[in-house]
């Protein structure tokens, strides 16, 4: 986990539980990782809101509602900011934006759906951290504003794939042909 975002962690005397795991790059990874529910992981997105950046969470299940965000946020404009941001203001790899705003000095808006969550997992800044804290925990340390602005997405919660069928060694006949049938009777009448 990242030193940053461990220091602040212990520094806020919340409750969490390190979980450390393969790389993944999405939320849909990370649950199929972990083998846990999508509503059970935050996603979060970077937001420009007029002139400011601030970090919405949802649950991984979900997707922002931009209206209803521009709504909640009390904004003129709002939009989502390509890659470049994450690095030049973030200092973080693009898709590595930790949830906790305090860390990168912005505002955190937790979307309603997640508050109704007992424990949540969240990204720390890396691929192969995450950690594991009370949603009111994590909204009381953020001093996040909460809001409805996600609405249903369509993921899916991962599934166990079922093993491939193993094909049948045997062979089948060949084909019959009936022009080679036909072929053969004419050579078989000839003297």
């Amino acid at each position: 986990m990242p030193k940053k975002v461990e220091n602040y962690l212990k520094k806020s005397g919340k409750k969490f539980e390190e979980i450390t795991h393969k790389t993944v790059y999405t939320a849909y990874d990370l649950a199929q990782t972990l083998k846990a529910e999508l509503k059970d992981i935050a996603k979060t997105l970077v937001i420009k809101a007029d002139k400011a950046y601030v970090l919405a969470v949802v649950p991984a299940h979900a997707r922002v509602n931009i209206t209803k965000l521009k709504k909640a946020l009390g904004v003129k404009k709002i939009s989502i900011p390509d890659e470049k941001i994450m690095v030049k203001v973030f200092k973080v790899k693009p898709g590595a934006i930790s949830a906790f705003g305090g860390v990168h000095k912005v505002e955190t808006y937790v979307d309603k759906g997640l508050a109704k969550t007992k424990e949540i997992i969240l990204q720390t800044g890396n691929f192969t951290d995450s950690v594991r804290m009370k949603v009111k925990d994590f909204i009381d340390m953020e001093e996040a504003k909460v809001k409805a602005f996600a609405e249903g997405g369509k993921y899916k919660n991962p599934k166990k794939q079922a093993p491939k069928k193993k094909k049948s060694s045997a062979k089948k006949a060949p084909k019959k042909n009936p022009a080679a049938k036909k072929a053969k009777k004419k050579t078989a009448k000839k003297p």
